[in-house]
């Protein structure tokens, strides 16, 4: 389906033509009136091309306005799926960025390599709360820079890697060993694969040391106690103020987190079956990680933190940890076989649940996760499980085709725009793609087109 949506006074169908580059028409027809847009703020008009199938650089003209130029190809986002890769390597942390990887404009030093050696942040949170602070620091060096700041989190840093893993996990096939530059080269793992290990080595990292309080829990987050000004490299060499002088300053572990750890033990159960023919000895790191996090978890089902005193991070606050239980269950399942994890998993309200909401997923609600995990990679597993998987899958799916029908006449899979809201639609386009997989209908693949039609 190919479609022109644009805003214009006129209330009467108006005439358009689809003209290639040398002004020639290669098709013509009459727009749909759809209306006032509320949220556009305008007139909107459609134009169907649909019929028109030949590649070429073509634009669509009504009257004296022609729109910008634009292409059609079979191999519409090949390139785009790289460009979206080198995004991650290019929010690296801890290494110096090379031009060979990420392009002469985006090569720096590296950021916080300090990081190497941070402590727990001691003091009175907001919630009253007092962190008496740790007696051991961590090696949390890597990993991903977050939304434009050099704050680390543990909760964005699992859906976001998972996203990257489930894109594999659907097709390995797609993705390719030096498919981007990378620094890990050609080492027989697809490039997909070597960036999310970068942020899965770094998760791991985060992880309480055994003989600790909170053994196995997972610290959610990393970051100034002060923002960093705008527009700024990132340190190399920052000062943690690890003895804890100045209240003011410094960098530091954040408390752990229920949610933090459960995240972790999803996203080290994946990474346990992905990496097991891979790199065997890094799959049982993960799953031992994992494991831990799982009864670390069981044994402080209600540790929550976010806002801390200092301005310097985002909180990722999140009370409620029944989805990040019901997604870890279910990767721990789907890894291991193992009847217990079904049964936790089973016993959440989010069990196999896509809320029907802006997106289905988001960090603060990851429940969807597991559905999408077991449509990707359970299909040998009980029967009811994966028709009841499907159909969280698929429910999400046809919320989201129905907002592109309400939300805006410019077909936009939302419902309501908010802080990230593009990520909204991406979310909602991999749900289309999902259910395109289980059902064949073309109208979740049209769907996912138009949603990419819109960013």
């Amino acid at each position: 389906r190919k479609l022109s949506i644009f805003g214009n006074e006129a209330g009467e169908p108006l005439e358009w033509e689809l003209i290639d580059l040398a002004r020639r028409v290669q098709l013509q027809g009459q727009t749909e009136v759809l209306g006032w847009d509320e949220r556009a703020g305008e007139n909107v008009h459609l134009a169907d091309f649909s019929d028109h199938v030949d590649e070429g650089a073509y634009r669509i003209r009504v009257g004296d306005e022609a729109s910008y130029s634009f292409r059609i190809r079979e191999d519409l986002y090949d390139e785009l799926s790289d460009d979206a890769l080198r995004y991650f390597y290019r929010s690296r942390s801890g290494i110096a960025l090379d031009p060979t990887y990420a392009g002469a404009e985006w090569a720096r030093p590296a950021g916080h390599l300090s990081d190497a050696e941070v402590t727990c942040y001691q003091g009175t949170d907001p919630r009253g709360g007092t962190w008496d602070g740790c007696d051991y620091t961590l090696d949390a060096s890597g990993g991903w820079y977050d939304a434009g700041d050099y704050g680390k989190y543990a909760v964005p840093a699992a859906i976001s890697t998972w996203t990257l893993l489930n894109a594999y996990e659907r097709d390995p096939e797609a993705w390719a060993d030096e498919q981007i530059p990378l620094p890990e080269g050609a080492n027989g793992v697809p490039s997909i694969l070597d960036e999310a290990r970068w942020e899965i080595e770094w998760l791991l990292s985060m992880q309480v040391p055994e003989g600790q309080p909170d053994a196995g829990m997972v610290h959610h987050k990393l970051h100034d106690m002060t923002w960093a000004p705008d527009a700024i490299l990132p340190a190399t060499v920052y000062d943690n103020d690890n003895e804890h002088r100045d209240p003011a300053s410094g960098r530091y572990l954040m408390p752990p987190s229920t949610q933090a750890t459960l995240d972790a033990a999803a996203i080290g159960a994946q990474c346990a079956r992905i990496w097991a023919e891979l790199d065997p000895a890094f799959s049982a790191r993960c799953l031992t990680a994992a494991e831990r996090a799982w009864a670390a978890a069981a044994a402080n089902p209600a540790q929550f933190t976010g806002h801390v005193p200092g301005d310097g991070g985002g909180p990722y606050d999140d009370d409620d940890p029944a989805d990040e239980l019901a997604w870890a269950a279910t990767e721990l399942y789907l890894t291991t076989r193992d009847e217990a994890y079904l049964d936790a998993a089973a016993g959440s309200s989010e069990f196999l649940h896509a809320p029907l909401e802006s997106a289905p997923m988001w960090w603060g609600d990851v429940a969807a996760l597991g559905p999408m995990s077991v449509v990707t990679v359970g299909r040998d597993l009980d029967p009811d499980l994966v028709t009841r998987a499907d159909e969280a899958v698929i429910a999400s799916a046809e919320w989201a085709l129905q907002q592109q029908q309400d939300f805006s006449a410019y077909r936009i899979p939302l419902g309501q725009f908010e802080w990230g809201s593009n990520s909204a639609v991406l979310n909602n386009a991999i749900a289309l793609g999902l259910a395109h997989d289980i059902s064949g209908d073309p109208r979740y693949l049209d769907g996912a087109a138009e949603a990419m039609d819109y960013l």
